[in-house]
């Protein structure tokens, strides 16, 4: 399986927070739940989630999701749900002992390992969604493979970046972009924004 990241990021590059205000508050991060998909941008995020055959997160991302996805009841129609239902998910962590949601696997030891061993593997996609801490360390380690980058044009202002200040210089091919037409509306900000969607990967080495 290839390794592949999925975020979604401002203009000014903050991933924290994207889904709602209550999300994601460390830092005392006040302006959570920028990001808006219109119908065409939710259309190319589950086309994203039916080709993956495994999933890596950190520990918060996992906890986000396992409290939320993992909650609600099957719409019945809906790849995201249907996949994080079905495929096995890990999670690198060495603090959480007791996974909530089935077909669950902790990584706590040798984390480098487990996901070469996870890559090794044959399938489709091996995906990461959020998580921001584990994208930068798999990022170091040069275990990614392919980046999904949902480009908000707004300017969040504060907030975790989802690159570091100071990091390695990577070069990058286009592999696809979209823009898509109409984009969210949300009183509070611009309502012409538009979200892009940038699919890019590491250049092989």
């Amino acid at each position: 399986m290839k390794l592949t990241t999925t975020t979604q990021v401002s203009v000014d590059g903050v991933m924290q927070g994207p889904g709602g205000p209550e999300e994601d508050e460390r830092g005392v991060f006040e302006r959570g739940g920028w990001a808006h998909f219109d119908n065409e941008a939710g259309t190319a995020m589950g086309e994203i989630y039916r080709r993956a055959d495994a999933f890596l997160f950190g520990r918060r991302t996992y906890e986000i999701f396992a409290g939320s996805w993992g909650t609600w009841p099957d719409p019945g129609d809906d790849p995201i749900w249907k996949a994080l239902h079905t495929q096995p998910k890990y999670v690198a962590s060495t603090t959480l002992t007791d996974p909530r949601w089935t077909n669950t696997t902790v990584l706590s030891r040798d984390v480098a390992a487990a996901v070469r061993e996870l890559k090794a593997k044959p399938g489709r996609e091996l995906q990461v969604h959020g998580s921001g801490v584990l994208f930068r360390w798999l990022l170091d380690n040069h275990l990614v493979d392919e980046m999904n980058l949902f480009t908000f044009p707004v300017v969040v202002g504060q907030g975790t970046r989802l690159f570091p200040a100071t990091g390695l210089d990577i070069a990058l091919d286009v592999v696809d972009s979209r823009v898509t037409p109409k984009g969210g509306h949300d009183p509070g900000l611009p309502a012409h924004r538009t979200p892009a969607v940038c699919n890019r990967r590491p250049l092989k080495k």
